[in-house]
């Protein structure tokens, strides 16, 4: 899904939380809700002389004819009261509305009622119905069940296996099968095309079979009986398990395995080796998807694939290489986890029927080829997650078993000893589907537990996808259970949490618990080292803490767990991901000193001051967004991070550098050369892209803090500016390591599901010979990039770890209305100094307290690939620097 906004707050009707009932007799809604064994919320009048009463029926019967409910439902009655202030604390969003009290002998039956249809009913004093609706459960099911079920162990078990050591090729333990399901009637386990019986557990709601040992390995899925709201009966689902640790082709069904049977480890796992571990402070992080890395690689043997990051001579593997020499520490993937939207059987599969390299560059045939195929191609950026805790078999040799799982972890393998540790993206906020669809799993276990529901019962969409809801106890077990499971047994160095402002903060501190538990002795792992980091946007119906404190980029200050820093990136590029002009500018597009002519920069005086005031979000990106780093703005105010404004919220908001992830390009929205190819003016030659382009991936490559970039930035990577490529198919995403084959721009108007706005602004710079890079700028930007995090990763003014220390070694000593330079930054760091000229000609930044001493261009950049940052020079007489235009210079004291 396209990035969310990262600043303010959905407003309550965009979001569907009016209390308002279209219909008083609707039972398709849920307006009600039971938040605990005792108490009903429902947001009704109170008038003497009504009453209220919630009605339960095990066979899914009640209905509402002629103003009446009917059918054999059993009441309970309701009772007005007031929330407690520990309720009201636990519900926030329920915190106003009326509570109504179930007497201790209705309280007593909840677990019953739960397993059947509920309906909450007002009558009035008059006796005549006049509300009647549905009743959203999952707060009385966290106070029957949770105590007991979250430490409960869910999915495959082995409890006595000795993990293949029988003398057959059959696995010797007896499999244990655990589903929590407490509002089911029933539950069976179908394994190999036999039904089982399950035996319920009153305390936790755990339905469990044990099997006999030749279970290892078999197909099974269970057949829950329970009542389904979406389908207004009382169903028998037929659903993998949410637990799964290993799949048929296109999830059909779980398999019985054991991830710790060694039969399911490749060669060299047991004693494989972990580069040594990086703090978030120091991490320089790469992100890639699995088939963009190697499926148009002509060198490698696995295109596509897993093991593709396993082989030793292609392309794509050199580059790595060569990245991972240079100082980048993590190789972050795109959703690996079994995903809904590709098909797994390749003949199942479709790919565009056209020639595609035979058209235009600005032709419209291209993304039309690609859309006719894109529901049933080989590509998805992954943001739909079936099963959790199993990889997603399209990037399998075969999908059909537990050759996903080998692969995977000789892909981890492969890359650890090449000095990378291994970043997944997990999806833990939205599933693919709810309610009653075929590919939805937890919501057909436990109807309208593990989704969010609005005010109407139905299921928040707010990322695009139905929102899951971690607040809840058990999908937030099932969010640090899954973590822990990837942790040990694929052995994944660190997660990123996609949309992590609609967790709460309580469950990543869940997690990091859970990881910090882990050890080499008796996990295999030591989870302290497995960093943390995400999406902390504020917005939809979980904004501004609505339902619970979220993990968001201020409240997770002082937690260790890093965000993304959309400050400085948006300085950077110039405006915001959803500008209707793409040619809004920023410092390192040209903003004032280099305009492109576009009407959305405003007048000259405006692009000055904005771009200013750009260069302060930029220096307090540079710090690692600390909220109370002391600096001189441009204005010459003394102020910290977090006065620095930003779209209303502070500039800074990090406790320690560590905690803010520096980018200026990622999977989401354009890459940074096709932002810069709407941004810059047209004219601007191929060379001078290329070194804006290393400029702008300077700003985040030399902050405190963690560095992230997307695969291919440094070799100018293009996605023919398609902004939002997660079905635009191989392709707008394959990334191309040799640059014969160019850098993807020019492979036609980018699609139309998410860019047409866009074609008027497109079309004329896809033909636009200035933006035809060729190997000699590819080349020029992939060196300079390298001897950037060549020195980052060498020198230790860029890995400071606390505040303290950022405010004692990193200044801006140019900053003020006396000194600044508008398109300039000037940083001291420690004994070095940095300078970024953003500007067309060269710059001279002198201060009086550089006089005398010893700085000369750092040996990197000195013997590097750049020729112009050689140009670059220091005048000890009067303390002047000078830079080259477009260029990043680091300067060493001898």
């Amino acid at each position: 899904a396209p990035a969310a906004p990262a600043t303010g707050a959905t407003p309550a009707a965009a979001t569907g939380e009016s209390a308002a009932a279209a219909d008083p007799l609707d039972l398709t809604e849920a307006r009600a809700h039971w938040i605990d064994r005792s108490t009903v919320v429902w947001p009704l009048p109170v008038e003497q002389g009504a009453t209220w009463r919630l009605l339960h029926d095990a066979t899914g019967s009640l209905s509402v004819a002629d103003g009446e409910v009917t059918g054999p439902g059993t009441p309970l009655t309701l009772t007005p009261t007031t929330l407690t202030d520990e309720q009201r604390a636990r519900f926030p969003h329920l915190a106003d509305q009326q509570a109504f009290t179930l007497d201790e002998a209705g309280a007593g039956t909840a677990a019953e009622a739960l397993r059947g249809q509920l309906v909450a009913e007002h009558r009035g004093p008059d006796g005549a119905l006049l509300h009647a609706t549905g009743v959203q459960i999952p707060g009385v099911l966290d106070d029957l069940y949770a105590a007991e079920a979250t430490a409960a162990t869910l999915g495959p078990s082995f409890p006595d296996s000795a993990h293949g050591a029988a003398a057959t090729d059959r696995h010797s333990g007896a499999p244990h099968l655990a589903v929590w399901a407490p509002t089911a009637q029933q539950v069976r386990v179908e394994v190999d095309g036999e039904l089982h019986p399950m035996r319920r557990d009153d305390a936790t709601g755990v339905w469990s079979a044990t099997g006999p040992a030749d279970w290892y390995g078999a197909a099974y899925r269970y057949h829950v009986t329970v009542w389904a709201p979406e389908a207004g009966a009382v169903v028998t689902n037929e659903v993998t398990d949410p637990y799964s640790t290993a799949l048929t082709t296109d999830s059909a069904h779980s398999l019985v395995v054991d991830l710790a049977d060694p039969a399911l480890a490749p060669d060299g796992w047991a004693d494989a080796a972990k580069p040594e571990a990086v703090p978030m402070a120091r991490a320089a992080i790469q992100e890639i998807h699995v088939r963009d890395f190697s499926v148009a690689d002509p060198t490698a043997e696995h295109p596509g694939r897993y093991l593709a990051f396993a082989e030793q001579d292609s392309d794509g593997v050199r580059q790595l290489q060569r990245l991972s020499d240079a100082g980048t520490t993590h190789l972050h993937l795109l959703p690996t986890n079994d995903i809904g939207s590709v098909p797994e059987n390749p003949a199942d599969r479709r790919e565009p029927d056209c020639d595609l390299a035979s058209l235009a560059p600005d032709s419209p045939r291209q993304q039309e080829c690609v859309g006719q195929v894109r529901d049933r191609d080989a590509y998805n950026w992954g943001y739909d997650p079936l099963h959790f805790n199993v990889p997603e078999g399209s990037y399998a040799t075969d999908a059909d078993g537990t050759a996903r799982t080998v692969e995977f972890r000789e892909m981890v393998r492969a890359l650890n000893a090449r000095d990378l540790r291994v970043v997944v993206d997990v999806v833990y906020n939205h599933t693919f589907a709810a309610g009653q669809d075929d590919r939805s799993i937890l919501d057909r276990v436990v109807p309208g537990y593990y989704h969010r529901l609005l005010a109407d019962g139905s299921v928040a969409d707010s990322t695009c996808c139905p929102n899951t809801a971690p607040e809840h106890a058990m999908m937030g077990k099932l969010t640090v259970d899954s973590v822990v499971l990837w942790a040990r047994h694929y052995r994944v160095d660190g997660f990123r949490f996609d949309l992590m402002g609609h967790h709460p903060k309580q469950n990543l501190l869940d997690v990091r618990a859970a990881l910090d538990a882990l050890t080499p002795e008796r996990d295999g792992v030591d989870g302290s080292a497995v960093v943390l980091y995400g999406e902390g946007w504020n917005f939809g119906e979980v904004a501004d803490d609505a339902r619970f404190e979220q993990a968001t980029q201020r409240n997770m200050a002082g937690t260790g767990i890093a965000t993304f820093s959309d400050r400085a990136r948006d300085a950077v590029r110039g405006g915001g991901p959803f500008d209707e002009d793409p040619g809004v500018q920023g410092f390192g597009s040209g903003l004032w000193s280099d305009p492109n002519g576009s009407p959305a920069n405003g007048s000259s005086e405006e692009q000055l001051r904005r771009l200013l005031s750009h260069q302060d979000l930029i220096k307090v990106g540079l710090t690692g967004n600390l909220a109370d780093y002391r600096f001189t703005d441009s204005r010459g105010r003394e102020v910290t991070g977090a006065e620095v404004d930003y779209n209303g919220s502070p500039a800074g908001y990090t406790a320690a550098p560590g905690e803010a992830v520096a980018y200026v390009d990622k999977h989401d929205n354009e890459a940074l050369f096709d932002a810069l190819a709407y941004k810059l003016p047209a004219d601007t030659a191929p060379a001078d892209r290329a070194r804006m382009q290393v400029l702008a991936t300077a700003t985040a490559l030399l902050s405190q803090g963690a560095v992230f970039g997307q695969a291919g930035t440094e070799l100018l990577r293009s996605k023919s500016l398609d902004r939002n490529s997660y079905d635009s198919g191989d392709w707008f995403n394959a990334i191309h390591w040799n640059c014969e084959a160019g850098n993807g721009f020019g492979r036609g108007l980018p699609p139309a599901w998410d860019n047409e706005d866009k074609w008027p602004w497109a079309a004329p710079l896809l033909t636009e010979e200035s933006l035809r890079v060729g190997c000699a700028e590819i080349r020029a930007a992939e060196g300079a990039y390298r001897d950037l995090l060549t020195i980052r990763t060498a020198e230790d003014a860029f890995g400071l770890t606390t505040l303290d220390e950022v405010q004692r070694t990193v200044s801006f000593p140019l900053s003020g209305t006396e000194h600044e330079a508008p398109g300039v930054i000037t940083m001291r760091a420690g004994d070095l100094v940095v300078v970024l000229n953003a500007t067309p000609g060269a710059t001279r930044q002198h201060h009086p307290s550089f006089r005398g001493a010893g700085f000369a261009l750092h040996p990197v950049q000195e013997e590097g690939a750049d020729p112009v940052v050689r140009e670059a020079s220091f005048d000890a007489a009067d303390g002047t620097f000078e830079v080259p235009g477009r260029t990043v210079a680091v300067f060493t004291l001898g």
